[in-house]
């Protein structure tokens, strides 16, 4: 209901995912609980999930259905995540802004005179409207970091290769794809560092290395997130 009420306001959601309520029920009945038991997370546009589109903002591939979840749907799923919304991009990603034509122009709910940033605008606008508490957005030069701070959240682009992405049929006719020094990758976004945390935890899983073989299979290290930042090595001489 938050979510529905924040995209009238802002119009930062593209889509409802149907079947999450039946999810929901199957894990109530399921005695392992996961990492993200019963959280409700939204998911960037062209993040592919079985029976909806993944648009990339242009009109081309509006009658492209999915058949089938993307790996990183399949694991927020294990995990016991219940994805439920798809959010509004820029056409073709490649903009700090967040507008096409087919879903228009999401706004900043923080103040509607400005961008909410972009690619990843609508997982912006969703979580820092109150929409949201955890979306996934994805960041090759700023597009999870720059709605993020447009938007008065917290974000991370991890290392590259680190979570499963193979970019949709929306980017392959794009110039920059071959560009493979700058990396793609898919990230989470949030209110709090403690939300990306455990997400990155839940997702660094034997499920995700299992789906994926090429995903390094190295789990998430609480101890270095809690230990920060130390000194750079040059800076001790």
């Amino acid at each position: 209901g938050e979510a529905l009420e924040v995209t009238r306001e802002v119009n930062c959601v593209v889509d409802f995912i149907h079947g999450c309520e039946d999810q929901l029920q199957k894990l109530k009945k399921q005695k392992e609980k996961g990492l993200l038991y019963g959280i409700p997370i939204s998911i960037k546009d062209h993040i592919n999930c079985k029976g909806h589109v993944s648009s990339g903002g242009m009109v081309k591939f509006l009658g492209q259905v999915m058949e089938e979840d993307s790996v990183i749907v399949q694991v927020l799923k294990s995990q016991g995540a219940i994805p439920f919304v798809k959010t509004n991009i820029p056409q073709t990603m490649i903009n700090y802004d967040c507008s096409n034509l087919i879903f228009g122009q999401t706004l900043n709910p923080l103040d509607h005179q400005k961008s909410p940033g972009g690619s990843s605008g609508g997982e912006g606008a969703l979580i820092a409207g109150g929409g949201s508490i955890l979306g996934i957005g994805s960041d090759v030069a700023g597009s999870i970091r720059l709605p993020s701070s447009f938007c008065g959240l917290c974000g991370l682009k991890p290392t590259g290769n680190r979570i499963r992405y193979i970019p949709t049929s929306v980017l392959f006719f794009h110039p920059l794809t071959f560009v493979l020094a700058v990396t793609g990758m898919l990230g989470p976004m949030a209110r709090d560092v403690d939300s990306l945390a455990l997400c990155m935890k839940a997702l660094l899983c034997q499920e995700m290395f299992r789906l994926d073989p090429t995903v390094p299979p190295i789990p998430f290290d609480e101890e270095v997130r809690l230990r920060g930042n130390p000194t750079p090595p040059f800076a001790q001489q």
